[in-house]
């Protein structure tokens, strides 16, 4: 997936800015708005989100690719925009246990070659109460859309690391996050989920 997403960076930008106007228009918007206190984004990529956070909340981002971290921290400088960047895995995020409020991600859990763990560490990092905030296009529940994205999956895999079949809301159910939001669109292609993690201190 490095090697993959240090490939595309230089491109990335203007790649993904088509599918935003016509899968995605208003959802990293969404996800971002709803951001609290202390956030990570995992797979940050080139920093598209950094505009989109409200003031006033402190924010981490990791990725994979050096490449795209340069892009996002000339992003961030350019908007002077406070952020930690750092390169990591959102498979093993380096960060203690409950030290987060929120976690977003934004089309990036169809890309983690293990998006189970992936959850399970963003579940370990919350604090009991945070949110976890996500955008990501999803198996479709119409049969023929379905139909297309299973022929379309072996190459979307092979040339982009990118799965178009996963449906990351059981992932979140099977940690024991509570969904509290969920919204479907586009033939069912596009989610838009918020998942809290229960808050230990009123069990």
């Amino acid at each position: 997936m490095r090697r993959i997403y240090d490939r595309q960076a230089g491109r990335y930008d203007r790649g993904i800015a088509f599918f935003e106007r016509v899968l995605f228009k208003g959802g990293r918007e969404w996800v971002c708005a709803q951001a609290r206190g202390d956030v990570l984004e995992i797979a940050v990529g080139t920093g598209r989100n950094l505009p989109l956070y409200p003031p006033g909340v402190r924010l981490t981002g990791i990725d994979i690719s050096p490449q795209m971290l340069a892009i996002a921290r000339a992003r961030a400088a350019e908007l002077g925009r406070p952020v930690e960047l750092a390169e990591g895995d959102a498979q093993a995020l380096d960060f203690a246990d409950r030290s987060f409020d929120t976690v977003v991600s934004t089309l990036s859990l169809c890309s983690i070659p293990g998006h189970g763990q992936a959850v399970a560490e963003i579940n370990r990092v919350l604090r009991p109460g945070g949110m976890f905030v996500a955008l990501e296009h999803v198996r479709s529940p119409a049969m023929l859309v379905r139909g297309g994205q299973r022929l379309l999956e072996p190459l979307a895999t092979r040339f982009g690391g990118d799965h178009l079949l996963r449906e990351p809301v059981h992932r979140l159910r099977t940690e024991g996050l509570e969904i509290e939001a969920l919204e479907r669109s586009k033939w069912g292609i596009v989610e838009r989920v918020r998942a809290r993690k229960p808050d230990q201190a009123r069990g």
